[in-house]
């Protein structure tokens, strides 16, 4: 179905009611296999895709290297968790191309935003508010604890592993990322496949998610953990790992969506 059969007037009353299912502690590893299965039926793409962004995040660390602001990598690649949901949209173009039983290509990919560009936009200038948020508190802890000259990066990693300063810097700032990043996964986590499937406003989406968190925060919660150790598994490997850890998971956060969120029409009341 398309953008233009799906329109319906905004300023109406609603015509959809969102209804958000329960599911068990066992769905993240579920949607884990699912997105597994996707990658495995559209392999070219998705690694195509996924090396994108690996070679993206090479080039902006080699940037930062080069013009002198490595110290800005750590909070950076922290702030990745903010914007992974955006990342995730080719993923879910292919997912969605693949339950469409057509073979998924690179437009799937890179132009699966185009039929609800909008609404997309308006979710991601709700991630860019959390990621400068989390940018400008990590700018003042960095202050607090360093002050304003940035060290040479020999020193500064050892004294972030091996001074008492280090480490609570590293504590404070892991406890106030994990909020905002919570925060963040709380209003994206099935925001962004909804309104690429869906004819909706970002603020539905993001009702959508919040709804989702709220039913099932324990299954939500191990999803969280999950996507997160996943991404830092995938930077330890200097980001060659992304290409397949961000496909997947962007598969399975498709495959999550439609497990926990239907749309119903709502008829109206003839007068």
């Amino acid at each position: 179905m398309n953008a233009a059969t799906r329109e319906r007037d905004k300023t109406a009353a609603p015509s959809v009611r969102i209804n958000i299912r329960s599911v068990g502690m066992d769905k993240p590893r579920a949607w884990l296999a699912a997105g597994f299965e996707d990658f495995r039926q559209a392999t070219a793409v998705s690694l195509a895709y996924g090396m994108f962004w690996v070679g993206l995040s090479i080039a902006i660390t080699a940037g930062a290297f080069t013009l002198g602001l490595w110290h800005w990598l750590l909070p950076l690649i922290a702030g990745f968790m903010f914007l992974g949901p955006l990342v995730a949209v080719g993923s879910y173009g292919i997912s969605r191309a693949i339950e469409a039983g057509r073979v998924p290509n690179l437009g799937d990919a890179f132009g699966g935003w185009k039929g609800h560009a909008g609404q997309l936009a308006m979710m991601g200038v709700m991630m860019m508010i959390f990621f400068l948020a989390w940018i400008r508190l990590a700018t003042l802890l960095f202050a607090l604890f360093f002050g304003l000259e940035a060290p040479n990066p020999e020193t500064l990693y050892t004294s972030l592993l091996t001074t008492a300063d280090g480490l609570v810097m590293l504590a404070v700032g892991t406890a106030i990322g994990a909020v905002l990043a919570f925060g963040a996964f709380t209003i994206s986590v099935v925001a962004i496949p909804t309104l690429m499937d869906q004819d909706l406003t970002f603020m539905e989406g993001i009702e959508a998610s919040i709804r989702s968190v709220a039913k099932n925060f324990r299954p939500m919660l191990l999803w969280a953990v999950i996507l997160t150790g996943c991404v830092l598994v995938g930077v330890m490997t200097f980001y060659i790992g992304l290409a397949l850890i961000l496909p997947v998971l962007g598969h399975a956060s498709w495959h999550a969506y439609e497990d926990l969120v239907r749309i119903e029409p709502v008829e109206k009341l003839e007068s």
